[in-house]
């Protein structure tokens, strides 16, 4: 029997709710990894990846770090995205 990790549409239901979580919470957080799960299903329903859970794991963290990468160089980091304080509030 098959482990749920090893098939392949699990991974892509999974994707999809990840991107459907990143439309909600916007910031590129989730759709790394939602990226990097339906690449992982493609993968193993292909056929290179899934004889075992530890290595099918370790595909999707890769693959989701490399879309996160991805996605950073892409998109890039937004001019005022951090915030410098000049004025501290317990200052009187």
């Amino acid at each position: 029997m098959m482990d749920l990790w090893q098939l392949p549409w699990v991974w892509v239901v999974a994707g999809l709710v990840l991107g459907v979580a990143e439309m909600l919470i916007p910031g590129f957080i989730f759709l790394g990894f939602s990226i990097g799960a339906v690449v992982t299903g493609a993968l193993v329903w292909i056929g290179i990846v899934g004889n075992s859970v530890p290595i099918t794991l370790i595909t999707f963290a890769i693959l989701s770090i490399i879309a996160w990468l991805v996605l950073r160089k892409l998109m890039g980091v937004r001019r005022g995205q951090v915030k410098h304080w000049h004025d501290d509030i317990n200052e009187n």
